[in-house]
């Protein structure tokens, strides 16, 4: 399935339901040939969503990926009814191809209710107005780096728009610190239910995690052959926010070792308000090819 707007998202993260807790989706046709984790971490919180009750909201959700998902299959997603409590609901869902599992994820709902209320501040950074996308930034790699060029042109995400602040494109070729940070919104206004806005905010949040842990080891990366893959994904949703007004998500990584990236997200809205965190270890390794 190929995204192009909005609403072919929407169609790809909304299942089909085969029986009281078990769901269907179809996949979105990546470049690189492995399920997308983002659109996982997103149908596995819209299956999840569907057992809940529609005054209970999400507030984290934590997944870990067990084997890459083939594109050309489509996912089965259970849920397991672990618990509906007085405020919180808690389940589990399992997503299977081949009756092999793929990826877990366990989802923690709750009662909109008052409480204390403080957070961290948003980074001092450029707005996304004087800000070029993604797409702009990479256009003079084109001749330079023309393998760079085209792996950030395939892995763009259409549905969104991005603006690092940084230089994406220098930062890739050469060794930098483990810091980024990138505006995104729908490139279209919509208006959706609280419940759509944390799975497009899920399928989101997958991207540029992962590339922040590698920022430090880029020319040597650059020089061999890497694996990469997410091994696990944490999201915490704090306050509400509408994916089509910018965000800010700021990402570093505090560490790598052992073949594992690990990287951290804060997204911020507009107005500095911190709505949501985000946590993943990835993997990187390198191979040697004989």
């Amino acid at each position: 399935m190929k995204i192009n707007i909005i609403k072919d998202l929407i169609d790809l993260i909304t299942l089909k339901k085969i029986s009281k807790n078990i769901f269907k989706g179809e996949n979105y046709l990546t470049p690189w040939g492995r399920v997308f984790g983002g659109q996982v971490l997103a149908q596995s919180l819209y299956a999840a969503y569907q057992t809940v009750p529609i005054d209970r909201f999400a507030h984290s959700m934590h997944g870990y990926f067990i084997l890459a998902g083939d594109v050309n299959v489509p996912v089965r997603y259970e849920v397991d009814v672990l618990r509906d409590g007085g405020s919180f609901t808690t389940r589990r869902v399992v997503a299977y191809q081949k009756d092999k599992a793929i990826f877990n994820m366990a989802a923690s709902f709750q009662l909109n209710q008052k409480g204390v209320d403080h957070q961290i501040s948003i980074p001092s950074v450029l707005t996304p107005e004087i800000l070029l996308t993604d797409l702009q930034q990479i256009e003079n790699y084109k001749d330079v780096a023309p393998k760079i060029y085209q792996m950030i042109k395939a892995t763009h995400p259409v549905v969104f728009e991005m603006k690092p602040v940084e230089n994406i494109a220098s930062r890739i070729i050469k060794d930098s610190s483990p810091y980024s940070n990138i505006w995104f919104k729908t490139k279209e206004k919509v208006e959706l239910d609280i419940q759509t806005q944390h799975q497009l905010l899920a399928y989101a949040s997958d991207y540029g995690l992962l590339l922040t842990s590698t920022l430090p080891h880029r020319e040597r990366f650059n020089k061999n052959n890497i694996l990469s893959a997410s091994l696990d994904h944490s999201l915490w949703f704090h306050r509400s926010f509408k994916i089509d007004e910018w965000l800010l998500y700021s990402m570093d990584s505090p560490s790598a070792s052992n073949s594992r990236g690990f990287s951290r997200g804060s997204i911020f809205n507009r107005q500095g308000i911190l709505v949501a965190s985000v946590a993943q270890e990835g993997l990187i390794r390198e191979l040697i090819i004989p």
